[in-house]
């Protein structure tokens, strides 16, 4: 249950910081009748899980056949993980253009697999991010630690399409910056947790 845990809380935390992809799914929940915008929501979810599935197999698959490449992605991960959240706590900007959402089915899903698999810097951190994890977790525990971070995106984005489709109004800049300040927390204590799991590592080397 506590990699179950781990899981929905990291993913929400890499989900929630406003981007490109959450300012899509808001878009829709303000200008789309409510059963369109939960249809965008549930495209934007089997996008950003096979995202999450490729970051943690893709990676820790690779890395589970050597021990050098598991201490540097744990390292590297760590790293970018810690730089992640610090980034997220010390910006002071919020992502502001509006997307056009009142699009056909089939552009819809174009969108979204463009706003989720087009963003390189967002499969390198994901793939870090749940890679590195998949390294510090042992294997009977990996399930449902992934499991989580796939229940953590559907809860995310179907909260999301919900509250802006029932407060249309009250989406304000101060509030995506306090969210990103929160995630920025969450994902930089995820990273100092990361970089004590390579110490370990290292050290059961000696």
């Amino acid at each position: 249950m506590l990699a179950y845990l781990q899981g929905l809380s990291l993913g929400l935390a890499y989900v929630a910081p406003i981007g490109v992809q959450n300012l899509f799914v808001i878009n829709a929940g303000l200008s789309q009748p409510r059963a369109a915008a939960y249809r965008t929501a549930l495209i934007v979810i089997f996008f950003d899980v096979t995202l999450a599935l490729a970051g943690f197999f893709g990676i820790g698959a690779l890395i589970e056949h050597s021990e050098l490449i598991r201490k540097g992605v744990l390292l590297a991960g760590s790293l970018v993980v810690m730089y992640m959240g610090l980034r997220l706590m010390l910006s002071r900007e919020v992502a502001g253009p509006a997307i056009n959402v009142n699009i056909p089915l089939m552009k819809t899903i174009g969108m979204a697999c463009v706003v989720t698999w087009f963003n390189p810097q967002a499969i390198i951190d994901v793939s870090l991010l749940l890679g590195s994890f998949r390294v510090a977790l042992p294997p009977e525990e990996s399930g449902l630690f992934l499991w989580g971070v796939v229940c953590a995106s559907c809860l995310w984005f179907l909260s999301l399409t919900t509250i802006s489709s029932l407060f249309k109004n009250r989406f304000t800049p101060r509030l995506l910056r306090i969210i990103n300040l929160v995630c920025g927390l969450v994902i930089f204590f995820y990273g100092v947790k990361l970089g004590w799991s390579f110490v370990e590592l290292w050290q059961s080397a000696f």
